[in-house]
């Protein structure tokens, strides 16, 4: 079945209230309404082209995780069925379905919880000059897409659309959020890694590293936004992972080798992706969503 590629929305009868890199997010009064469109983003910039059923595998692996995380964290989702949503919504449920959640209200935790598996991207550049990854010595002769011993958490600030996250250490994500929630979602962020490397692991993927988000509701620390997805994940194929190199992958690193080997400053305004970028990036999310659930797409 063909879908449309959803590049916005723009639902007359409802309040948008954010529109992020790729969801646009709507008050539905006592929660919200999380749309996630095809947008794509690369290096902090939106491209001007959407990826063909990107908005509905991120949805449904986020749902795929949740599911099978709840027990180490509770998160803030309602539903996923549109036939559950507000009645304001009905006009506009072949838009929604399969790219949206209704979601529960969270103050958002002002810090991107990343955690790393293994040393690839800007770890791996960061390791090659200083022999640390953001801050943290690490031993000397590690190869490029090596496994850490223990996955390493490098939290990053929050940024605004079209600005960059910076990384920062622990202590300074501390200052940001306080000591008790600094230590939990570390903790949390580190816990839910690892459950998801072992699940994944037993599909043939490795994940070299994701990025979680958390809020508090109602005094309770939840974990937000989407969850270990191809747009916040590095996911590699087992069967052909050798470290010493770049890896072969199911996420967005595609399009960013793309473009790495234009002559692009990496700042708006956004080159063309050509129609086979767009089309195989889209068959990557696809099977790397087939290939974790083991449900066909």
């Amino acid at each position: 079945m063909q879908h449309t590629v959803v590049l916005k929305t723009d639902f007359k009868d409802l309040k948008l209230v954010n529109r992020g890199k790729v969801r646009d997010i709507y008050d539905m009064g006592d929660s919200l309404l999380m749309v996630s469109t095809d947008r794509l983003s690369a290096f902090d910039v939106v491209m001007n082209e959407g990826i063909p059923e990107k908005g509905r595998v991120l949805t449904r692996m986020t749902e795929f995780w949740l599911s099978r995380l709840s027990d180490i964290v509770p998160n803030h989702l309602l539903t996923c069925d549109v036939n559950d949503y507000p009645a304001v919504c009905r006009p506009y449920s072949d838009v929604l379905a399969g790219r949206s959640m209704l979601v529960k209200k969270a103050q958002p935790i002002m810090a991107e919880c990343i955690v790393r598996g293994y040393i690839t991207g800007s770890g791996w550049n960061d390791y090659k000059k200083s022999g640390a990854v953001c801050g943290i010595a690490l031993p000397a002769g590690l190869r490029e897409s090596d496994a850490f011993p223990e996955p390493l958490f490098t939290p990053s600030t929050k940024a605004d659309v079209g600005d960059h996250d910076e990384n920062i250490s622990f202590e300074q994500m501390c200052d940001v959020v306080g000591a008790n929630t600094g230590v939990q979602i570390r903790d949390l962020t580190i816990a839910v890694y690892k459950r998801a490397r072992d699940i994944a692991e037993q599909r043939g993927i490795i994940i070299a590293d994701t990025k979680l988000e958390f809020g508090l509701c109602d005094g309770q620390v939840i974990l937000i936004d989407e969850v270990l997805t191809p747009d916040s994940s590095r996911f590699w194929p087992r069967d052909d992972y050798a470290p010493g190199r770049g890896q072969k992958s199911f996420d967005k690193q595609f399009v960013r080798d793309y473009l790495n080997t234009l002559d692009w400053n990496k700042k708006p305004p956004a080159p063309t992706l050509p129609v086979d970028i767009i089309e195989k990036t889209s068959a990557k999310y696809i099977e790397a969503y087939e290939r974790l659930t083991g449900e066909k797409f």
